[in-house]
């Protein structure tokens, strides 16, 4: 059953993420990214981490989100600035050849894997004094400059919006 799991909500994952990288329309891969955010979301919980399946919801799918719908509606381009570039018969062979043998790996590497065989983890993984005593304890500093970044983000789709007022 968790295998089975394990594959729908990957598979939901790769699925998310392709529309996420293939819509013409911000805003549908947008849609697609949060997809992938909450199959991640699933991921964690099967993984016995409720906690950071709960802050991949409220945090990635919820805070970031929308804040990326925003800039997104923040910036209204028009149809015309959204036009499909023509990509050269090259590229299109270069990533087939490149994605094809990494998919081939990555099942593979799947299929190898023994789902059964879990070593239990230790007390307390995943718990919220756990994953706080890493996050303001040995990477105080890396959340820190996320938080910097995200302010920065904010401000230039602001500068950005002010130019087409």
């Amino acid at each position: 059953m968790e295998k089975t799991l394990f594959l729908i909500l990957s598979a939901v994952a790769i699925i998310g993420a392709l529309v996420t990288v293939t819509r013409k329309n911000p805003l549908g891969s947008a849609i697609g990214l949060i997809v992938t955010f909450v199959a991640l979301s699933g991921l964690y919980f099967t993984s016995d981490a409720p906690f950071v399946g709960a802050l991949q919801v409220l945090v990635y799918a919820g805070a970031i989100m929308v804040l990326v719908v925003f800039v997104i509606m923040l910036l209204n381009l028009p149809e015309g600035e959204l036009e499909e570039e023509k990509i050269p018969p090259r590229s299109w062979a270069l990533a087939f050849f490149s994605v094809v043998p990494l998919g081939f790996l990555c099942i593979a590497q799947i299929l190898s894997t023994k789902f059964e065989d879990k070593e239990p983890v230790g007390e307390g993984f995943g718990s919220v004094k756990a994953v706080g005593q890493l996050l303001f304890g040995d990477y105080l500093l890396q959340f820190e400059v996320v938080s910097l970044l995200l302010l920065v983000a904010i401000v230039g789709a602001i500068v950005m919006a002010k130019k087409r007022l």
